[in-house]
């Protein structure tokens, strides 16, 4: 890991979805737009929950320019890729199938290998590597974009509190046989991966978060797993909550400059 201290999260509220999703939007073009003309390609790391549904303005948004993407899940459920809680799944149905992104360029396990996890993790691996190890020299992969929910308890990814996961150091994708969300079964990306990347964002809205978010964010050493997203320098972090999400958060919140 590098040693700079990571950039202090900027942290963006809205009235609801319809001004969250274009600023969203914007958002993701804009780094688009610099990691296109810097290396020729745009590549995301996206999860699943209500996250599909807030990237909504990039459907017919004649500034996205699909071809370029390289799209990873951050996190996926060992499940028939058509079954109803594959993250794979729920991308298709919100985002993917209503826009020209090649379907060579959506990455998605091999469900095939289903009986051996840690076959079906070093499988996702490689394919990372296959996009990432020759072009961008480093012990982990750099994504432009990781695209992050949070769940109640303070989850991302496949990553629960208390969970042995949380210290991997090494691996880029890791296995989960004992998930306390159903389906027990899932591959995800690691913290290491992560917080290698140039920008994260967490997408998070409703009530029903407020208390989580109070913690992740205004108490970050009770280290809930969304706390632990901290990108090394020179990544930084972002927040897009809705003011019903935002209720209890005391951490300041930035302007989101359109």
């Amino acid at each position: 890991m590098q040693n700079s201290a990571p950039a202090a999260p900027v942290l963006c509220t809205f009235p609801g979805d319809k001004e969250l999703q274009a600023a969203l939007a914007t958002f993701i073009v804009r780094a688009q737009k610099e990691s296109i003309e810097k290396k020729g390609r745009f590549t995301v790391a996206i999860s699943g929950g209500s996250l599909p549904h807030q990237l909504a303005n990039l459907i017919d948004n004649p500034a996205v320019k699909w071809d370029k993407w390289q799209v990873f899940y951050a996190d996926e459920r060992v499940v028939p890729l058509d079954h109803e809680d594959s993250n794979h799944r729920l991308n298709t149905r919100e985002l993917f199938d209503k826009v020209p992104l090649p379907a060579e360029n959506i990455h998605t396990i091999d469900y095939a290998l289903k009986d051996d996890l840690e076959e079906l993790a070093d499988a996702y691996e490689k394919e990372l590597i296959r996009e990432f190890a020759m072009k961008d020299s480093a012990r982990f992969p750099i994504f432009d974009l990781v695209l992050l929910g949070i769940g109640p308890d303070g989850h991302t990814c496949s990553l629960f509190p208390g969970h042995a996961l949380l210290s991997e150091e090494d691996r880029w994708v890791a296995y989960i046989e004992d998930s306390p969300k159903p389906p027990p079964r899932r591959v995800t990306l690691t913290f290491p991966v992560i917080n290698h990347a140039a920008r994260v964002a967490f997408v998070v809205t409703g009530a029903a978060k407020a208390d989580t978010l109070h913690t992740v964010l205004d108490e970050p050493e009770k280290g809930l797993p969304a706390s632990r997203v901290r990108p090394v320098s020179p990544g930084h972090l972002y927040w897009f909550l809705d003011e019903a999400a935002a209720s209890k958060v005391q951490y300041p919140t930035t302007p989101f400059k359109f």
